[in-house]
């Protein structure tokens, strides 16, 4: 179906962040969404770790931007099959990143908070001292790109078991984080866009200012739901030792660049969630 309105293609479009991207834009774009293991009617299936599929994808659909929100962000899951992680972080995102300066489309790469060295993960996110790897393969692919770095999201599930990362504890006694410094951020906050500018170039942050674990997280939802009982959870304020990989103590990240340039703010969490 023909569109006269501007092609936005945004990978990665089932994924809670995609989905919240797609939404964003669809008002004033014709968004074109691609999926890959959870393609669905209304989206394209592409398999960007596959340079001749996304070679053909920019052919038919021909994008003026692109908005990468495709990427394998669980830590555990990296260590444990580093080569997908790195098809799929690394060497997808510098193909599209490629793609989109060789057809004259502009590229937004939505990054990690997980720049610790330590982790797999983290040394994707690492290049020789310069700025973070993943960051690096992109410029260097299509030095007008835009890497957009967040923290952990939060936002609109489709269902219970949407966000596969974090299921909600039920009935069993659990461990729950205490110790580690997160900045939970809703990416797409009442009344705001993502800021689709393509003058903008370079490496941005977009994070809330306030910082609370994940335990605490646990508190304000269940206090947003009319006190929930969570008595079966049990703050960790050590590192467990049996822990598969080492996450870093405080991902902050500095907005001092996206809110002098595109005038993005944040809305902090327990305001978002309604809690107290």
């Amino acid at each position: 179906m023909s569109s006269s309105k501007t092609t936005v293609a945004v990978t990665g479009a089932t994924g809670l962040l995609g989905r919240a991207v797609v939404k964003a834009l669809s008002s004033n774009y014709n968004v074109v969404g691609t999926s890959f293991s959870r393609a669905r009617e209304g989206l394209v299936k592409l398999d960007i770790t596959r340079r001749a599929e996304i070679a053909g994808f920019f052919a038919t659909h021909k994008p003026v931007a692109v908005i990468q929100c495709a990427a394998e962000r669980r830590p555990d899951v990296a260590e444990k099959d580093p080569d997908a992680a790195t098809a799929i972080n690394v060497s997808s995102a510098a193909w599209v990143a490629e793609e989109s300066h060789r057809s004259g489309a502009w590229f937004c790469y939505l990054s990690t908070d997980y720049p610790c060295p330590l982790t797999y993960y983290g040394r994707q996110s690492s290049q020789k001292g310069l700025i973070l790897g993943l960051s690096f393969t992109c410029l260097a692919a299509n030095p007008e790109s835009v890497i957009l770095r967040v923290p952990v999201l939060y936002g609109h599930a489709e269902d219970f078991e949407d966000d596969r990362r974090n299921p909600m504890p039920q009935s069993t006694k659990v461990l729950m984080d205490d110790f580690q410094v997160r900045y939970p951020t809703n990416f797409v906050p009442p009344r705001q866009q993502v800021p689709f500018r393509p003058n903008h170039q370079g490496v941005y942050h977009f994070c809330v200012k306030e910082k609370i674990s994940k335990h605490e997280m646990c508190v304000i939802v269940a206090n947003a739901m009319g006190g929930l009982d969570i008595s079966h959870l049990t703050p960790l304020r050590e590192v467990p030792a049996d822990a598969t990989t080492t996450r870093p103590y405080n991902a902050h990240l500095s907005n001092k660049r996206i809110e002098e340039e595109a005038g993005f703010g944040s809305i902090a969490f327990h305001l978002q969630i309604g809690g107290n």
